[in-house]
């Protein structure tokens, strides 16, 4: 059994990441591991000086003292980080390299490589700053819309390319899908250190195909979602079959859009719920998603996607067979495949069984606790001959 102590910079809006650390952490423990938690989080920052906040994310002198307390009173066998911008800082891997502990980083976004973390500016693709330092981000303010928090964050993508932190100081990368990785490497990111583990839930509830109907979109309420696709898709159907669930800065636009059809922000209770009731979910992102949860989710409940045809996600859903893809911010192909979702429920049906067994295949729990597990191993083992 291993010692792992898990490092994540919380979001001031809980998301997807959240809810992935607190997954693993669950898999973890349930598996006879120990597991500690050494948590940051970004409610923070609003206490804290421009300066003081632009010092920490270079280099965080107060996650270097804790952090060592903590390895010296929990001894663990890895470290494995998620998210540590801005408070945590690349600091925790100098740390972990002092100590002579393995530790593995989960790459959620493209927060190493471009500093708007999304590869898209102006509500489009951009990788302007890939295997480039990024600099242009800072010309075009790509982090927050501001000049100076765009340069705080490019000096630290800059100072530790420079010192070799992300290429020497940690064991593993972990990245969500092939594609992800592909595009980490190309950015700079040693190839030898990767591994690919997706994102999984724990549903082992069979599904019921019986009396489903209408799309879902489920996700945060932001511009790169896609959502202002899906309204003017609808917009062009004779009625709305999407229900709309999430929170976000767009909820007003959600509310003057879609109407009594927006539900809002909802449980994970209530959204597998929705899941099962449903004959497709939508995501009509403009960006290269990760990894979605809600994919996995959506899976888990025999639902087919109607996605984008745009990074991963043409790599995780299987046009035809696991849900239908449209070309990205087109909202006239998006409305032709939600006509023929709802002109094709029987099909949709098959699709649903076909994602099934993806998930049962791919992302379920123990399927997900193999891959981890020894990705710990390979990087005990690593860093031992390193030593």
């Amino acid at each position: 059994m291993l010692r792992v102590l898990v490092v994540h910079n919380a979001y001031q809006h809980r998301g997807g990441e959240d809810s992935v650390v607190d997954a693993e952490i669950a898999l973890l423990s349930s598996h006879g591991h120990e597991v500690e938690t050494y948590f940051r989080h970004n409610n923070d920052v609003a206490l804290s000086s421009m300066l003081a906040v632009a010092g920490q994310t270079l280099w965080s002198t107060q996650t270097t003292k804790e952090v060592e307390v903590r390895i010296a009173e929990f001894r663990p066998d890895v470290i494995h980080a998620h998210n540590t911008f801005p408070l945590v800082s690349p600091a925790i891997y100098w740390v972990a390299a002092k100590a002579g502990i393995p530790i593995v980083q989960t790459l959620h976004n493209f927060r190493f490589l471009c500093l708007s973390a999304l590869f898209m500016r102006d509500g489009k693709v951009c990788e302007d700053c890939l295997g480039h330092l990024p600099w242009r981000g800072v010309v075009h303010q790509c982090y927050r819309d501001s000049t100076a928090a765009s340069t705080v964050l490019a000096g630290m993508i800059t100072l530790h390319r420079g010192l070799g932190t992300y290429r020497n100081k940690v064991t593993r990368y972990i990245a969500l899908n092939d594609f992800c990785r592909d595009k980490l490497i190309a950015g700079g990111l040693p190839k030898e250190k990767f591994k690919v583990k997706p994102n999984f839930i724990d549903n082992p509830k069979s599904p019921n195909w019986e009396a489903r109907q209408g799309g879902l979109f489920v996700g945060r309420l932001s511009k790169e979602k896609g959502l202002d696709v899906l309204a003017e898709a609808v917009k062009l159907l004779p009625i709305n079959p999407v229900k709309i669930i999430g929170g976000g800065e767009l909820e007003s636009f959600a509310q003057f859009s879609f109407g009594t059809d927006y539900l809002g922000f909802q449980s994970l209770d209530t959204i597998l719920a929705k899941m099962r009731q449903s004959s497709y979910l939508v995501l009509p992102s403009i960006w290269y998603e990760n990894f979605p949860r809600t994919i996995v989710e959506a899976f888990a409940c025999g639902l087919p996607v109607i996605a984008s045809r745009i990074g991963a996600l043409a790599e995780i859903i299987e046009d035809g067979r696991t849900g239908l893809l449209f070309e990205s911010g087109n909202a006239q192909d998006l409305a032709e495949k939600l006509n023929w979702a709802e002109a094709h429920p029987d099909e949709m049906v098959k699709m649903g069984k076909s994602a099934r067994a993806e998930y049962e295949s791919r992302y379920t729990p123990e399927r997900n606790y193999a891959m981890l597990f020894e990705i710990y191993k390979e990087a005990i083992t690593a860093n031992r001959a390193e030593l």
